[in-house]
C-alpha cells in the first residue's frame, strides 16, 4: 500500500493540534496493514543524544498491537509562510521500518518542493541496504 493524502493529512492534523500556533512542528503517522492509522510525535528532551524520531511511538504501539506497518510518513512545519514538508524517515527509521518487509511504503520529498510527495518503497529508498544480499526467503532474518 502506497503513502496517500489521508496519512499525509493524519500526520499534519497530529502536528497540528499537539503544537498549535508554533513556529516549528512534526509528526509521522503509519498504515497498519488493517488499515488502521498510528501517528505520534516526538518529545523535546534536554540533550539531543537521546532524541526520538516522530515514528517511534507509533512504530512502538504497532510492535504492542501485533500489527505489521505497510506505509509510513513523517512531516514537519518549516514556517508557517512554507507549510509542513515531507521528510524521507532517517536511517534509523529506515531500520525500525525494515523490520516490517522491504516493501513498507515511505513518503519522501518530490523534487525542490519538499511540499510535494512521492511513496516508494524501502527497498528503492535504501537500494544498497546490507540486507539486500540475504535471499527473499530468508526475508526477516
Amino acid at each position: 500500500m502506497a503513502v496517500d493524502q489521508e496519512l499525509v493529512d493524519a500526520a499534519i492534523e497530529l502536528a497540528r493540534a499537539r503544537f498549535p500556533g508554533q513556529d516549528w512542528s512534526g509528526a509521522a503517522a503509519l498504515r497498519l496493514d488493517d488499515g488502521a492509522i498510528l501517528t505520534s510525535t516526538a518529545p523535546e528532551v534536554p540533550n539531543n543524544a537521546v532524541r526520538l524520531c516522530h515514528e517511534t511511538g507509533a512504530i512502538c504501539e504497532a510492535f504492542k498491537l501485533g500489527r505489521r506497518v505497510v506505509a509510513s510518513v513523517c512531516v514537519t512545519l518549516a514556517d508557517q509562510a512554507r507549510g509542513y514538508w515531507i521528510l524521507a524517515p532517517c536511517g534509523v527509521c529506515q531500520e525500525r521500518l525494515f523490520a516490517y518487509g522491504r516493501d513498507v511504503a515511505v513518503g519522501v520529498p518530490a523534487g525542490a518542493d519538499p511540499r510535494r510527495w512521492r511513496s516508494l518503497r524501502l527497498r528503492d529508498v535504501q537500494p544498497h541496504w546490507f540486507g539486500r544480499v540475504f535471499p527473499e526467503e530468508e526475508w526477516p532474518y
